[in-house]
């Protein structure tokens, strides 16, 4: 019963969502106070609704009822209660219901928060993310439905993929959804104005919030997917350029040229055509990347679905939101203003550079992914674009990108002193320069790619800090009054340096961690030892456990340094019995910011050996650490109250003495 009120829920919404994608956009149409009124109390209410269906199919996984196929499909009784509950999400139907949740829980937000909106623009707002809403429910409801019946019902359930029974499930998907999802506001906005025909500052204002918090979100999603991805698999690497990565990436990179391109409109009232082409491209990229992963033409353990019907659906909703949305671009386009003019050599140029490069990055990634498919699609030929691509497209952009970085903070609005700026910035060059020389002299004259990477790393972080050490004025002011101005500084500030620093402790562990990684496959038997970097491992014996659905074999390790016991491991190789499915769980020992890494392969025709896979992995935590920074500092720019309030209501004009204001006034 309680799954029949989930579906009848997701029924209703539908019913809401179409009233919610009509009836406002006519009162906006004819200025009608009342038809926009209907929008925000209808969002709120489709995203209860929504909740609640939900919730019944969470309440469906919890006590098992494999009455219904999705709990059937993809949980077992014995399951621990969390990954009960992940579970949810961890297939096709529950995570596009996560999906749509998501997507209400961001409308219902523009209404909650939405107050300072002008009142037609908010209504738009609405409008348009609840024709996404209509989309993706009728998606659900015809391909997708997760409230299917089995009867007679099943005795247990065929449990969920091993893979994803872990943690980082938990916690994943949600974020990156938020992070999908959250640029739908960012689109509805860009929409919404293109309806009305106006584009000003004040919408760049409006519209940055939530695609920061989007970029964030995103930004978490992706870094927990990778480390996930390096832990879980046992493959050893943290990324692998595969499609259902470059899918997220994707509106990741054109996401952050928004978010740049929109502080220009905002501050200089410039680039605004470019800023709503952006907020258009970046969330169908995102729908680009749902529909790869939910169309069933990609194989990888985070892609769902294989029915073709799926595939055309989605393909669609792609077609009819990227479509439609280009075309309402393309009509308005002439009509709008270009907005204020700008030197090359300023803050604004230095953007514009940032906006180029990211944009031409995505479009390499987007080529990568995309061209094999479509190779096979016309031809059948199958190939593979893999490392040696990406590395020779997307590297040679980022690196002038990484180089202009700390420039664009410390150069002026309008027009910019180049010189001036390099005499700010020459100790954070020096110091970057020093360590470069540095690695170079500690490696012999070893890799000196790797070596200006390093030191290109330094670059960004000691740049950050300057920036900030600049705006403190501590030559002018003296230490401090110097001290006083950087406590006083705004949060944005600290945003900004926070996330750029953190880009630079990214760079500087998959510099090291690619360059100076070790690496030894060897088969080890009880008593043998073998040396991985400054580290030696013995081998003191097998275990066999068995431990909810899955039993395993566990390999007992001891890592030594200079002769002393620093961790114990117990790398292991699982097999789950239902799917009779086997994995393999890492050994990860952390020391300072480096890893010590051990996966077991196959055991030897006697089963008196095994073949260990071992890596010495210097400051690879760093990489994880950095999108941490990243993270920071754009919640830290979230919080700014410049920044919350958005675009303040407009004051109403005082009386004139003498003059008494009438009824309703």
């Amino acid at each position: 019963m309680i799954s029949e009120v989930g579906h009848f829920a997701l029924v209703l919404a539908l019913i809401l969502a179409l009233v919610q994608s009509v009836v406002p956009v006519i009162g906006a149409r004819r200025n009608d106070a009342a038809l926009m009124a209907i929008a925000p109390p209808v969002a709120v209410t489709q995203l209860l609704l929504i909740a609640l269906s939900f919730a019944a199919l969470t309440h469906a996984y919890v006590v098992s009822d494999f009455s219904v196929v999705n709990v059937y499909e993809n949980s077992h009784s014995a399951k621990p209660m969390l990954y009960k509950i992940t579970g949810v999400w961890g297939n096709h139907e529950g995570s596009m219901l996560l999906w749509v949740l998501i997507l209400a829980l961001f409308g219902a937000a523009v209404a909650w928060f939405g107050g300072n909106l002008p009142t037609t623009l908010k209504a738009n707002v609405l409008g348009v993310q609840a024709w996404i809403t209509v989309a993706f429910l009728l998606f659900i409801l015809l391909t997708s439905n997760p409230f299917l019946r089995l009867s007679p019902a099943p005795m247990e359930g065929q449990d969920l993929n091993p893979l994803l029974q872990d943690i980082g499930l938990a916690i994943h998907p949600p974020l990156l959804y938020l992070g999908y999802v959250g640029f739908s506001i960012s689109f509805a906005f860009a929409v919404a104005a293109l309806i009305e025909g106006r584009i000003d500052a004040a919408w760049a204002r409006w519209v940055r919030p939530w695609t920061l918090a989007a970029w964030v979100f995103l930004t978490a999603g992706i870094s927990m997917g990778s480390y996930w991805a390096y832990y879980e698999l046992g493959w050893g690497g943290w990324w692998f350029w595969d499609p259902v990565e470059n899918a997220s990436f994707m509106p990741w990179l054109i996401g952050t040229a928004l978010l740049h391109s929109a502080l220009v409109m905002e501050k200089r009232n410039a680039l605004k055509i470019w800023t709503v082409l952006l907020a258009i491209l970046t969330f169908s990229l995102s729908l680009l990347g749902t529909f790869l992963v939910r169309s069933g033409i990609l194989t990888s353990v985070h892609s769902f679905a294989t029915d073709p019907a799926r595939g055309v659906f989605i393909l669609t909703i792609l077609l009819i939101f990227i479509g439609g949305s280009l075309a309402l671009f393309a009509l308005r386009a002439s009509s709008l203003q270009a907005g204020g003019l700008f030197a090359p050599v300023s803050r604004e140029g230095a953007l514009v550079l940032n906006n180029l490069l990211l944009t031409a990055a995505t479009a390499s990634v987007l080529v990568g992914t995309l061209y094999p498919m479509a190779l096979e699609a016309v031809t059948g030929d199958k190939i593979s674009v893999g490392e040696p691509f990406f590395n020779l497209t997307f590297g040679p952009l980022m690196i002038p990108l990484l180089l202009a970085v700390p420039f664009g903070p410390f150069l002026a609005w309008k027009r910019g002193d180049i010189y001036a700026v390099a005499q700010r910035l020459y100790a954070a060059f020096g110091i970057a320069i020093l360590v470069t020389l540095a690695v170079i002299w500690a490696t012999s004259g070893g890799p000196v790619l790797a070596a200006l990477g390093i030191g290109l790393a330094t670059w960004l972080m000691v740049g950050a800090a300057a920036e900030l050490l600049f705006r403190a004025r501590f030559g002018d002011v003296g230490f401090a009054a110097g001290w006083r101005r950087l406590a006083g500084l705004p949060r944005s500030a600290y945003g900004t340096a926070a996330a750029h620093a953190g880009l630079g402790i990214t760079l500087l562990g998959i510099v090291a961690v690619s360059t100076f990684e070790a690496e030894t496959i060897t088969v080890m038997r009880r008593g043998d030892t073998a040396t991985i970097g400054a580290y030696e491992v013995s081998f003191d014996g097998f275990e066999n456990r068995a431990a909810g659905t899955y039993r395993e074999l566990v390999a007992h390790m001891t890592a030594r340094k200079d002769g002393e016991v620093v961790a114990r491991l117990d790398p292991s190789k699982r097999i789950y019995e239902v799917r009779q499915m086997p994995t393999t769980e890492a050994a990860i020992v952390t020391h300072g910011f480096s890893q010590l890494y051990v996966t077991l392969g196959d055991t030897t025709a006697e089963n008196d050996g095994i073949t260990v896979r071992m890596w010495d992995k210097p400051l690879v935590t760093l990489i994880w650490l950095g999108t941490v920074a990243m993270m920071l500092g754009g919640a830290l720019s979230l919080s700014d109250r410049r920044l919350r309030v958005g675009a303040p209501k407009p004051a109403r004009a005082a009386p004139r003495p003498g003059r008494t204001l009438a009824a309703g006034e």
